[in-house]
Formats: structure tokens, C-alpha cells, sequence
């Protein structure tokens, strides 16, 4: 038994056997419908997250296996989903170019850094670490994402180019500004794949396959009007002597800046060094050493993002010649007589390594790699490492906090046992082992998982089949989609996250709860503002739900109590009740510990200072959950102040945990155990049984057994 057991915890999948036809059959036409929507929809995320577009089918593949085989839930489905890669697009930026072979290695060291952080996670049963991100804040951050998401793509829905700084929203505004450069080619292919899509899935038989001929279609339209037009060029083709030289600058400083990162992280390492040898001097010197080159390093950025705007603002218009060859560039409109143009306007998409991209026509995916994702050793650098540590963190609570609640959803339908460690592991192993075959970091994804369970899917082999489906995609398929439209990518993004912006749920979270309103709200623009660092916005979310709650179990609510006439107790403020002339009734609502010991005692206090000659003080203690030392001496002092003035103190309803305290440090012997009371009634009751009350009509006394109550 025990052998099985450890098994089974070992290798999860082998609970799937034995697999009979009809359940194979099933997950086999699950695997396949789920990839027809998988693939067009891996390589849009994959744009999204700055990394070549094939770089979602390698997210497809072997993290969906893993995912699969060491997680808990049979229907969810790991691979690539806009949150995760937004959030890997943000977590890398500030530290290389998108796209950039070092920007690549980045993001397959944030991949093995969040597998390890949720594998770590899973084996040390730590999966509710998750609670202290409220749903309050994934709900802010969740909407604001798809804003910023949605904003992202807008400059390949229309051609014009972006820039990139450390403020999104300023490089969306300054993005407007090439509005009336507006590439229409481009234009009119989003809107007649937007239409394409839309229409698709009103047809019930292409509702779901409707992404991916979408995506057909589009690719043939791309292939037959010829779509793209790309060709390189160098600032000396330039016609204009002041472009020319801006373009020259732009080159000049982008080595300077390439020396300046190199001689950085040479300068980094010999710091470390130093340190570890205590060269205190040494370590002085190399610092003030690196933050002179940072300082010329962000001055230089600066200068080659100005000159940037200042040339994507440029349209030029070629000289006949075959795209692939070179040939003079002048300004449209300046082509001198005699020259013949090629009849397009080109504008430069990017300059790098002293060679311009130059864009006549409309982006397309290109070329993309035949053949599975070899296998690659994430460069493991420690000042990388420091730098994406926070980021890896946030990425792998929030792809978690997705996985999970999609796990649990579907579980709730198909009756089936999620151990949200085991998925830890399961997330962590994907990621892992995603890691060292190019994959960026991947989580459980809503639309899969929903296809999946849609399908008829009974274990993971659905997401074993989907994943042979995308290798057969890399392998053989690949050249089919050379010109697939990047517009048609932002597309499929836009629709993916149009269901993420969900108002009528803040509105619902605002109603709720005005503290987890505000929580919802100041994430959500937190994570505006801070974008492209998406972590901090998360952070702050997180930081103040705590806080807030942390603020609310400081004044717990306490009630004087009094009684209706139907004989209950409730509220006598609330309800404006007489107060009595022989107990006052006191009930705390809340664990009794070191933050709110003191509101505790002046709430006792205060109440008997309104009611001065009641003799008898009774604690209603049914919602006080937990009691510290701080709560247990302040009880100690309370009860000796009172007694010392005459005053009874009595308690009712305590639970096992607080009498336990009480127990332990001698509280209980000291009080009396006579003072002590299940209920409140049978507290009362003692009370008024008393001589002196016996014949007494008190507003508090317990109505005489068998007596008619009057109602309201």
C-alpha cells in the first residue's frame, strides 16, 4: 500500500491506467480540437511576450506534456496564455531588446527560476502561499493587464511603429502621434480578420476551429496580394544629407551603448569579486566605476530614443531595385528627376548593428525554424538571476493562481481530487523542463482547459495528443505560415482578452466590500502606471489588501447587547434596546491578540463606564477565535481592575482554543471556573437566579420558560 502510494505521488499519470478505448478516443479528439485553437493562438502570445512567434509553439510542447503527466487535474492545459507572456515581455525589457537573441536568454532563465520557485513550493506543501494574493487584487491586475495588453498591440493592428521606455503609457501616447502614418495595407487586413473571426463563430460547426482558418484565409490573402515587403539598407543610402546623418548618429551611439553594457557586466563581475575578498576599496571603486558608465549608458539610450522618433517619423521611397539588393533612399516626394521609385514608401522598422530594417509592406511572421525546440541550457547569471527574482516570483504566484482556479472550476464538474501541491510540482516541472527546451514560462490555460473539458476529456493524454499535434506543426507545417500576417496575431490577442476586462465584477467587489473595492481599484491603476513593470502593481495590490486587513482586525466590531422582544440578543444600539440595570453584555467580534488588545479594553471599559451600576460585566466570547499572550494579560489585568470596583466579570461561548490559553497560564483558576458559561442564556440565566434579581424586571432577564414571546 505504501509503495503504491509513493508511486503514485512519484508519477501522478499512472492513476490514468488503465485506459480503456472509448477514454482514449475521447482525449484523442480533445487533444486535437484543443490544438487547432492552440497553435494560431501559441505563436500570438508568443508576440506578445517580445520572443519570435514559434517560440509559442516550443511553450505548445514540452511543458504541456509535463504539465500534464506530474499535475492533479486531467483537463487542464499548460502552455502559453497572454497574462504569463505579457508579464515575461515586462519582466525582461528593462534589461534587453525584444526579439534580441540576449532577451531570449532571459526569458528562458525566468522560465527555469518560476518552475523552481513553484516546484520548490509544491514539494514543501507551501500551495497556500497563493491566499496572500487576494482575489481583489488578481481582479485589478487582471484588468488592467487586458488593457495594456489590448494598447500593446495597437501598433501592429496599424502599421506605425513603438517605442520602448520604462513608462508604457507614455510610449502609447507618444504612439498616437504616428497615427496619420497609419499603414492602411495593414489596417484593412486587422479589420478583415477581425470580421473573418467574428463571423466565423456565429457558424456553429466553425465556431471553434474559426482562429485557425481564420488564420488560413488570412495567410493566403497575405501570400497572393504580397502582403509583405521588407529589404535592409545603411545610413549611406540615404539621399538626405540630415536623415543620413541622423541615422549615422543613431549607429555610432548603439555601438557605444553595446560597449557600454559589455564593459558593465565585466564590471559586475570583478565587483563580486571583490567582494568576496573584502577588497573594501577595490568594491568603492568599481561602484562608483559602474554607476558613471550607467549614467552614460541611460544618457546614451536617451539620445538614440529621441533620434529614433525623429526617423520612423521619415518616409522614404526607394529607387527600382530587386529588395533584396541595395539601392538609394530619399524622402517621399524629393525623388530627383531621372530616378524611377519602386512606387512604395518604406519607413525604417529598426536599426541595429549599423544596418536598417526597412518596411514596405505589411509584417508577416516569416520564417519559422522546422524541427522540435533543441535542447538549450539557460545561461544562469548571477546579476540576471538578481534581477528577475522578484518578477520570477510574481509570475509564478499569478500563473499559479490561474492554473489552480481553473483546476478546481473544472474538478468542481467533473468530480474529480485537485491537490494544489501536486500541481505546484506538475507547474514547476513544465516550466523546468520547458526551460531547457526554449520555452518561456507557461501556466494552465482557461480557453485549453475549457476545450478540453468541452471535448470529453477523461486524463491528461488529451494534452499528450495536443502536444503531438504542435510537433507535427513544427515539423511539417511550418512553411505554410511564412506569410501569416503579424496583424492577424493582434487580432487573435485582442479577442483572447477582451473576456479578462470584466467591470460588472469590480462593480461586484465594490458592493461586496468597500476595503477589497479599493484594493481591486488602486491595483488596477498601480499596474496602469507601472507598466511595463507589472510586478510592481501586483505588489502594491498585495501589499495593501494586507495592510487593510491587517487595519480591520485592529477595530473589530463589539456589540452591547440587549434583548428583542422575540427573546434574542442582538445589538442594542443597532436596534435600540434599553440597556439593564444589572449586566452589561459585551460581545467582541474577532481574534483577541497584540493589535487589537487595547481596542478590546477600552471597548470593556467604556461600556461599563455608559452603564456604571451594573454589577455584573458578561464577556460574549463566540466570535473571539484565537487568543495570544497579549490578548490572555490584558484579559488578566481587565477582570482584577474590575473586580477591584465591584464589578463581575463572567464569559460565555468561549471556544476550545481560547480556554486552552486560559488553561495554560492559570487564567482559568483565577477567574473561577463558576465564572465560565457555554451560552450566553445559561450565563444570564445564573445571574437573574440570583435573590436580589429573582423578582427584578430587567431588560436582559431571560424570559420564563415556556413563556409566548411577542414578535415584531
Amino acid at each position: 500500500m505504501f509503495a503504491n502510494k509513493l508511486l503514485l505521488r512519484l508519477f501522478p499519470f499512472l492513476a490514468w491506467f488503465p485506459v480503456n478505448a472509448v477514454i482514449l478516443r475521447g482525449d484523442l479528439i480533445a487533444g486535437i480540437t484543443g490544438a487547432l485553437v492552440l497553435v494560431p493562438k501559441a505563436m500570438a502570445y508568443a508576440q506578445l511576450s517580445g520572443l519570435p512567434v514559434y517560440y509559442g509553439l516550443y511553450v505548445a510542447l514540452v511543458p504541456a506534456f509535463l504539465g500534464a503527466l506530474w499535475g492533479s487535474s486531467r483537463q487542464l492545459a499548460t502552455g502559453p496564455v497572454a497574462i504569463v507572456s505579457l508579464m515575461t515581455a515586462a519582466a525582461i525589457t528593462p534589461f534587453a531588446v525584444p526579439f534580441s537573441e540576449e532577451f531570449i536568454g532571459l526569458a528562458l532563465l525566468l522560465a527555469l527560476m518560476v518552475g523552481i520557485i513553484q516546484f520548490g513550493l509544491g514539494v514543501l506543501k507551501l500551495g497556500t502561499i497563493v491566499n496572500f494574493v487576494s482575489h481583489p487584487v488578481i481582479l485589478g491586475f487582471m484588468n488592467a493587464a487586458a488593457i495594456i495588453i489590448a494598447l500593446s498591440q495597437l501598433d501592429m493592428l496599424l502599421g506605425i511603429p513603438k517605442g520602448r521606455s520604462d513608462s508604457f503609457l507614455k510610449d502609447i501616447w507618444e504612439m498616437l502621434a504616428y497615427l496619420p502614418l497609419t499603414h492602411l495595407p495593414t489596417l484593412a487586413m486587422s479589420v478583415f480578420a477581425l470580421a473573418l473571426m467574428l463571423g466565423l463563430k456565429k457558424i456553429e460547426p466553425l465556431a471553434k476551429p474559426s482562429v485557425l482558418i481564420a488564420v488560413v484565409i488570412t495567410a493566403l490573402v497575405s501570400y497572393a496580394v504580397g502582403f509583405e515587403h521588407k529589404t535592409r539598407g545603411a545610413p549611406e543610402e540615404i539621399a538626405d544629407a540630415d536623415v543620413q546623418a541622423l541615422a549615422a548618429a543613431y549607429v555610432q551611439t548603439d555601438a557605444q551603448i553595446d560597449l557600454l553594457n559589455k564593459a558593465i557586466t565585466a564590471k559586475s563581475v570583478q565587483l563580486r569579486q571583490a567582494e568576496k575578498a573584502h577588497a573594501e576599496q577595490s568594491t568603492v571603486n568599481l561602484d562608483h566605476q559602474i554607476d558613471l558608465m550607467r549614467i552614460e549608458l541611460a544618457g546614451a539610450e536617451r539620445q538614440n530614443g529621441e533620434r529614433m522618433k525623429q526617423l520612423r517619423r521619415v518616409h522614404f521611397e526607394r529607387a527600382r531595385a530587386p529588395e533584396n539588393e541595395s539601392a538609394p533612399l530619399y524622402i517621399a516626394g524629393q525623388v530627383p528627376a531621372g530616378v524611377e521609385s519602386d512606387g512604395r514608401q518604406w519607413h525604417i522598422k529598426k536599426i541595429e548593428k549599423g544596418s536598417m530594417a526597412l518596411m514596405g509592406g505589411g509584417d508577416v511572421v516569416g520564417k519559422i525554424p522546422s524541427g522540435l525546440p533543441s535542447f538549450r541550457l539557460p545561461a544562469l547569471n548571477l546579476d540576471a538571476i538578481l534581477a528577475l527574482l522578484s518578477a520570477a516570483l510574481i509570475v509564478a504566484l499569478v500563473a499559479f493562481m490561474e492554473s489552480i482556479s481553473m483546476a478546481k472550476a473544472m474538478a468542481a464538474k467533473t468530480k474529480d481530487k485537485i491537490d494544489p501541491n501536486q500541481e505546484l510540482i506538475g507547474q514547476g516541472l513544465a516550466n523546468i523542463g520547458g526551460a531547457f527546451f526554449q520555452s518561456y514560462p507557461a501556466c494552465g490555460s482557461f480557453t485549453g482547459s475549457a476545450i478540453n473539458l468541452q471535448a470529453g476529456a477523461k486524463t491528461g493524454f488529451a494534452m499528450v495528443f495536443n502536444g503531438l499535434f504542435v510537433g507535427v506543426t513544427l515539423l511539417f507545417l511550418t512553411p505554410w505560415l511564412y506569410h501569416l500576417p503579424k496583424a492577424v496575431l493582434a487580432v487573435i490577442i485582442l479577442l483572447a482578452v477582451t473576456s479578462l476586462i470584466t467591470p460588472g465584477a469590480l462593480r461586484h467587489t465594490w458592493k461586496a466590500s468597500r476595503a477589497d473595492g479599493i484594493v481591486a481599484l488602486v491595483t488596477f491603476v498601480a499596474t496602469l502606471l507601472a507598466a511595463p513593470h507589472l510586478d510592481k502593481g501586483i505588489m502594491i495590490g498585495a501589499v495593501l489588501a494586507i495592510v487593510l486587513h491587517l487595519y480591520g482586525t485592529m477595530k473589530p466590531r463589539v456589540a452591547i447587547l440587549g434583548r428583542m422582544a422575540d427573546g434574542t440578543l442582538r445589538d442594542a444600539r443597532v436596534n435600540s434596546l434599553p440597556a439593564s440595570k444589572v449586566v452589561t453584555a459585551v460581545r467582541f467580534d474577532g481574534r483577541l491578540y497584540f493589535a487589537n488588545v487595547s481596542y478590546f479594553e477600552d471597548a470593556v471599559l467604556n461600556a461599563v463606564a455608559e452603564n456604571p451600576d451594573a454589577p455584573y460585566v458578561l464577556i460574549v466570547g463566540d466570535g473571539i477565535n484565537d487568543l495570544d499572550a497579549s490578548g490572555e494579560e490584558v484579559i488578566h489585568h481587565l477582570v482584577e481592575r474590575l473586580n477591584e470596583n465591584g464589578i463581575v466579570v463572567l464569559f460565555s461561548g468561549l471556544k476550545k482554543q481560547v480556554i486552552d490559553v486560559m488553561q495554560a497560564t492559570g487564567l482559568w483558576d483565577k477567574i473561577g471556573e463558576k465564572r465560565f458559561f457555554p451560552t450566553a442564556e445559561q450565563a444570564l440565566t445564573r445571574i437573574y437566579e440570583r435573590s436580589e434579581y429573582a423578582g427584578e424586571d430587567d431588560p436582559l432577564k431571560p424570559p420564563p420558560r415556556g413563556a409566548t414571546l411577542l414578535h415584531d
